[in-house]
């Protein structure tokens, strides 16, 4: 995984926390994060795949800092591995803080995808 100065990867989603995505703390829900982290995966992989994707796996989570109401979320990634019909994307998610500006990551994983026919079996990968 990547230091917590600079983001890894491409930044593929932005969104605003918003007061309905709160946890029972205030914090913004851990859900939601990983959510938001699974869309900006599954448009990387897919893109890479040239076609439709399954997540399969989902490793190493880490929840580094809380995200807060209108923080924007910003979620980098980039593919790590690809092996013949499943791939590796590196995922971070970073927080533009609402009250001061400043970039925080607050979270980070991998998640693991499978390309799919459309009979949802499994297919290669085709070359880059």
């Amino acid at each position: 995984m990547s230091d917590e100065t600079t983001p890894t990867g491409d930044l593929t989603l932005r969104i605003q926390a918003m007061p309905s995505d709160v946890n029972i703390n205030g914090d913004i829900f851990g859900g939601w994060v990983l959510s938001q982290m699974d869309i900006a995966s599954g448009i990387i992989a897919g893109q890479r795949a040239k076609g439709r994707v399954t997540t399969v796996a989902l490793d190493a989570m880490k929840f580094i800092r809380p995200v807060k109401v209108g923080d924007v979320m910003c979620i980098y990634g980039r593919i790590e591995r690809v092996g013949r019909s499943s791939m590796g994307v590196l995922i971070e998610a970073w927080a533009l803080r609402h009250a001061t500006g400043a970039r925080e990551k607050v979270t980070e994983a991998m998640f693991t995808y499978v390309a799919i026919d459309g009979s949802g079996r499994p297919r290669a990968v085709p070359p880059e």
